[in-house]
């Protein structure tokens, strides 16, 4: 065998992902780096096939960590192939497909909140917060008790307090949807990503905890 890193090669028929189930009969793409001890070879999928790659493949290797761009195949799977692309074609068409799962590494949660926030862009965080706060108003029930689950530098709540939250008041560009709370006769304006709803079973629970766990890694 005379490849060389470069070449363009396609996947031959027949070829089915052991780990997602999936067929990847003639996708093509361009040697990247030969493993002559094992007898693979690492390729970097091309723009088309990359354009054509199934979003629920994309979802599993983001969910279990493995890089959707590109594969390890035997040699023997490998046929050498006439380029359709170029390398700019290819970063171009990856960074076009990264979006549309930003939070699949988070797993389940990260399901969760790619059909919130899905079409938003991860980058336009006024806008997510604004789906967010349509969200949270439809779905959770007012009043709740809630207890502050993360350190304040300032203010006069601290970590512990037992509150009660009535309302979602608005979104703040920088600390997200703030929900109006009470703490004996006391009437604050609080981030809901800091709060921490106290009975487990309540519908209420899981989804601000969704709601800050998004928070955190956004």
């Amino acid at each position: 065998m005379a490849w060389k890193i470069g070449d363009t090669v396609r996947v031959k028929d027949g070829f089915i992902d052991k780990e997602t189930d999936h067929d990847m009969s003639g996708w093509q793409g361009r040697i990247k780096e030969f493993y002559t001890d094992v007898g693979t070879a690492l390729i970097e999928f091309d723009s088309l096939t990359i354009k054509g790659i199934p979003s629920t493949y994309i979802r599993r290797c983001e969910e279990e960590g493995y890089s959707w761009s590109e594969y390890g195949f035997e040699l023997e799977w490998l046929e050498i192939a006439v380029s359709r692309d170029t390398q700019h074609d290819v970063a171009a068409m990856i960074n076009d497909r990264s979006g549309e799962f930003p939070y699949a590494h988070l797993g389940e949660d990260g399901r969760a909140m790619d059909e919130i926030l899905g079409g938003v862009d991860p980058d336009d965080e006024l806008e997510a917060f604004q789906v967010w706060e349509g969200h949270l108003s439809k779905h959770l029930t007012f009043p709740f008790e809630a207890t502050v689950s993360e350190f304040q530098e300032r203010g006069p709540l601290r970590v512990g307090d037992h509150v009660k939250v009535h309302r979602i008041k608005r979104v703040d560009d920088f600390y997200g949807v703030i929900v109006q709370v009470q703490r004996s006769r006391h009437i604050y304006y609080f981030p809901l990503c800091d709060l921490k709803v106290l009975e487990p079973s309540s519908p209420n629970h899981d989804l601000v905890q969704l709601y800050a766990v998004w928070f955190a890694n956004r």
